[in-house]
């Protein structure tokens, strides 16, 4: 299994991007977190959400090839778990359904950190420690407020047993624990 320092030099070599950097950075934290809320494996789900879009940058134009490479580059590395929900977050082109807490887990997770941020970039401060939980169920709502983040996806957490509410709390408190990381 990888180490979490051997992860983040895989991001480093990989994702030369600083948005998709702090974008895995975050859905680290969030799965991390959730992980910890399910009594799951939170190192497990952390390297998950650190190498889940590995080679992004390079399939971003192809999403039908999105998670090939991530999983070339993590094969022997990561339990075939880890390698599964790679594949399972780009279910629509790979084929390979959702089953686990840890494939739905990150599908979730992946989506809602783009709410998170959005919601923080429209503070008067852009700082996560204005968010609320409140401000994020009125985001959601709002289908034209950050309109590509998949709200179905979001709600995927209801399949593991994490209501809405508690999902958003869960996310948010990650990351604002990590918020001079991202830069918000």
């Amino acid at each position: 299994m990888l180490t979490r320092d051997e992860a983040l030099k895989l991001v480093n070599k990989h994702l030369k991007d600083d948005k998709l950097v702090k974008h895995v950075l975050a859905v680290e934290a969030i799965m991390r977190n959730l992980a910890k809320h399910l009594g799951e494996d939170e190192e497990l789900w952390g390297i998950l959400g650190l190498v889940h879009d590995l080679d992004y940058q390079e399939t971003m134009n192809s999403p039908e090839i999105h998670t090939t490479k991530t999983v070339e580059y993590i094969q022997g590395l990561v339990p075939e778990s880890v390698i599964n929900a790679v594949k399972a977050h780009n279910y629509e082109y790979t084929k390979v359904e959702p089953q686990t807490k840890l494939e739905k887990g990150l599908i979730c997770s992946d989506a809602v950190s783009g709410l998170v941020i959005a919601a923080a970039l429209v503070m008067p401060t852009k700082k996560l420690e204005q968010v609320r939980v409140e401000t994020l169920k009125k985001k959601f709502k709002d289908k034209t407020f950050a309109a590509a983040t998949g709200r179905d996806r979001i709600r995927v957490c209801e399949e593991i047993g994490v209501p809405l509410t508690e999902f958003l709390r869960i996310s948010l408190e990650a990351l604002q624990k990590i918020s001079e990381k991202l830069g918000f």
